[in-house]
């Protein structure tokens, strides 16, 4: 039987939205509060769901445990208390949107996941990162948007309305 696993996981980290390519003035104007030179906080939630067949011997989808050691070494430890903009090469040029952040996530543990889970057959299937209690962003991994293959980091990711197509 098909089924899916979500686990939660918290890490703080903070982050200035700021646009090299644009100016001071469009910088403020766009991001607001969250162009502060100095930068602003969040305790971030994210959610990692893999999809798959439940073993009937275990009664599991996959092992927990080693899910959460390969989200503590891909994701955790580079994100958790850090600097985004200055700690992560990544966001050197990119905005750590939540979007932005979605997505460097998302390929993050896309790229590793058949190593670490290919015997297992679940399949990664979305993230889920949530900043504040009224700014989450949720992104399918896996699906194929024909529509967006320019998309940001070159990524297979579609949106999560997506899913169902």
């Amino acid at each position: 039987m098909k089924a899916a696993l979500t686990r939660r996981y918290h890490f703080s980290a903070s982050h200035r939205l700021h646009a090299p390519a644009l100016s001071n003035d469009e910088n403020a104007r766009i991001f607001g509060k969250c162009n502060n030179p100095y930068g602003h906080g969040h305790n971030y939630e994210l959610e990692v769901t893999a999809r798959g067949t439940v073993d009937p011997e275990t009664g599991l989808l996959l092992d927990v445990r080693q899910l959460d050691r390969f989200v503590s070494e891909k994701v955790l430890s580079r994100f958790a208390n850090r600097n985004i903009n200055m700690d992560l090469p990544e966001f050197r040029q990119l905005v750590p949107t939540t979007e932005n952040i979605a997505i460097v996530i998302g390929k993050t543990l896309d790229d590793g996941w058949g190593d670490e889970f290919g015997a297992a057959g679940a399949k990664l299937m979305g993230i889920h990162v949530q900043e504040t209690d009224r700014n989450g962003f949720d992104l399918a991994i896996g699906a194929q948007d024909h529509h967006h293959e320019d998309s940001v980091l070159n990524t297979s990711f579609a949106s999560v309305t997506d899913l169902d197509k």
